[in-house]
């Protein structure tokens, strides 16, 4: 079926359609600027919307809206804002050589995430420079981009979450037709992309939506942002369709596979079907294409009606980010005990629970959160929960962005990335994880100078009930947001991937990826399981097990030299995989000895991949 947009500027035939959503205006007019010059009075349809099609007008030009006479305001649904979020907007022609007709997408069962920031991505900073990078992802194995927010936002640097124009790139990373180009790469290398999106607020620079509507938010239900958007008021069936309109544009201009939902605990909808069923049922549907969308929420209540199906009661997502499984593995390597790491016990038990039902939180009284937090999983599969070592907001949401390797060591770090890629839970990497990062990934804005004091002081503040910063000293130490340095020092350094130990922990990320794909044990379909154990106060165990196929992780996390007891391993015999002290993954081994009585002896944090004899080689 033919894509036909229906909020927005397209070009038509004879020239360029506008409809724009604005109940309380009695009078729209499109204004053109430039050489096209010229204004069209829109004519008022049923619901509050506006449309007309200005005759002999083509893409690339640039407009804005006059509402009884106020503004003119940009388009709530401009394709591109080429002069930044105050300026104009610009019709773009949607049309593309597109090379990907045949590509199949990728399934839930094979998804291994690759989160990235575009503007810290390469040094470049750009879609172009981005996709030029593509071929290092797929050599490296995984099988989705994750981009940060690309909506565009004011100023020339962000993390994305402050946008307000949703239908358009940020034009500090390119032109449309180059991100265009950027997912068309991906997918000739075999790469999904999802898009993150921001729906529970707009940005605090640029939004101009309540001009057009006071309906776009609903001051009976409050966030952290102030008054939520209305999902279920007065006129929230226009602000429901703004925003699946917006995801069927990525979806079909764009070829997008889907989407991460920032925050969905902040869309407030109390209506008889909410809005995340209503989104993911369009999502779903929405695509031209013969793979289905997949829609994954950023969710930390635990909730299982996220990933239930409507007819059970859920809202049909795909999967969830499953924080526990991060908390309890970062209190167990670095020890961190302070915010919402003090829910965790850092012990291995409660680690092999995450692993065994996808989150820890089951309905327990959390004290951070002073509530029982969390629903029962049962029946939900492994890929439905999305686990990581680290990703942007757990790197750059602490003081100076550091990494997990930061402060902990690097062998506890390989071992932990064997658990994170053997599991069966779907695993996402966080930019340059892959090759131990040294550079930080820190909290950097560029806001208008009030705005830009008001963000540094809240950035610094909310650090004030840490032990380390109740000095207010100390505090200031913490890296100004808008400060440009801090944007430059969170760009990656490729150079690094060829030097050591970056070049063994890359090593030892292809090698366990190019197995998750490849060893039959490790595939995931009906018929699979993985149980999960604490060995010790030290070491998890998994034992993963497709048909006939089998294969047993040992990961000693923490901890000096010492003996673990497998009985797993008693029945024999079994075959090595890899163990993360290989020569290739480290310039200074520690090898790990696989006894015949079925115990491993380790000399420092480490794991070790074994294979049962007569199970299918990959």
């Amino acid at each position: 079926m033919t894509w036909q947009p229906r909020l927005g500027a397209w070009p038509e035939d004879g020239g360029v359609r506008f409809r724009v959503w604005a109940p309380d205006a009695e009078r729209v007019e499109v204004e053109i600027e430039g050489t096209q010059r010229g204004t069209l009075p829109l004519q008022r349809e049923d619901g509050g919307y506006h449309a007309g099609l200005f005759a002999g007008l083509s893409a690339g030009a640039r407009y804005r809206y006059r509402l009884d006479g106020r503004g003119p305001f940009p388009d709530p649904c401009s394709r591109f804002q080429p002069g930044g979020v105050h300026g104009p907007s610009e019709v773009i022609d949607p049309t593309f050589p597109w090379s990907d007709a045949d590509w199949p997408g990728i399934p839930l069962t094979d998804l291994v995430t690759y989160e990235l920031h575009l503007g810290a991505f390469t040094p470049q900073g750009s879609f172009a420079a981005a996709a030029e990078a593509l071929p290092r992802l797929a050599e490296l194995g995984v099988t989705a981009i994750q981009l940060l927010p690309v909506a565009d936002f004011a100023g020339s640097r962000g993390w994305g979450y402050d946008g307000v124009a949703l239908f358009a790139p940020a034009r500090c990373y390119g032109r449309p037709e180059e991100l265009r180009g950027l997912v068309d790469r991906a997918h000739a290398l075999g790469l999904a992309v999802i898009l993150d999106v921001v729906y529970n607020h707009f940005g605090p620079d640029g939004a101009y939506h309540a001009e057009f509507s006071r309906q776009y938010f609903n001051s009976a239900h409050h966030t952290l942002w102030g008054s939520a958007v209305n999902l279920d008021g007065p006129g929230s069936e226009a602000v429901r369709d703004f925003f699946v309109e917006s995801a069927r544009h990525w979806l079909h201009e764009y070829h997008v596979d889907g989407f991460r939902l920032d925050s969905t605990h902040a869309l407030v909808d109390g209506g008889p079907r909410h809005f995340l069923a209503e989104y993911a049922a369009a999502v779903h549907d929405a695509t031209p294409r013969t793979h289905r969308p997949l829609v994954i929420a950023e969710d930390h209540r635990n909730l299982s009606a996220l990933l239930l199906p409507e007819e059970r009661g859920g809202f049909g997502l795909d999967a969830v980010l499953a924080d526990d499984f991060h908390h309890e593995l970062r209190r167990i390597l670095a020890g961190d005990d302070e915010g919402y790491y003090a829910d965790y016990r850092g012990d291995t038990p409660d680690l092999a629970t995450c692993l065994a039902q996808g989150w820890l939180f089951i309905g327990q009284h959390a004290p951070y959160w002073n509530e029982p937090r969390g629903t029962d999983p049962t029946g939900l599969a492994p890929p439905h929960f999305v686990h990581c070592l680290q990703n942007h907001d757990q790197v750059g949401n602490r003081p100076f962005g550091d990494r997990l390797t930061a402060t902990t060591t690097i062998e506890a770090f390989r071992a932990a990335t064997a658990v994170l890629l053997t599991s069966a839970d779907t695993p996402m990497l966080f930019m340059g994880q892959e090759w131990a990062a040294s550079t930080p990934f820190q909290f950097f804005t560029d806001h208008y100078e009030e705005l830009g004091r008001a963000v540094t002081a809240g950035r610094r503040s909310e650090f004030g009930a840490w032990s380390a910063f109740r000095d207010e000293a100390m505090r200031e130490r913490i890296p100004d947001p808008q400060d440009p340095a801090t944007f430059e020092r969170s760009k990656l350094d490729w150079s690094e991937r060829s030097r050591q130990p970056h070049a063994g922990v890359l090593a030892l990320h292809e090698r366990l990826l190019r197995l998750r794909h490849t060893e039959p044990a490790l595939r995931w379909h009906a018929g699979a399981s993985q149980q999960t154990r604490a060995a010790d106060e030290d070491t998890v165990v998994l034992d993963r097990r497709n048909e006939d196929a089998r294969v047993v992780l040992v990961a000693r996390l923490r901890g000096g030299a010492g003996l673990v007891e497998v009985p797993e391993l008693a029945d024999g015999p079994w075959s090595l995989v890899l163990t993360t002290e290989e020569a290739d993954f480290t310039s200074d081994p520690a090898p790990i000895e696989v006894t015949a009585t079925g115990s491993c002896r380790f000399q420092r944090p480490g794991a070790v991949l074994l294979r049962r004899d007569g199970s299918p080689p990959p």
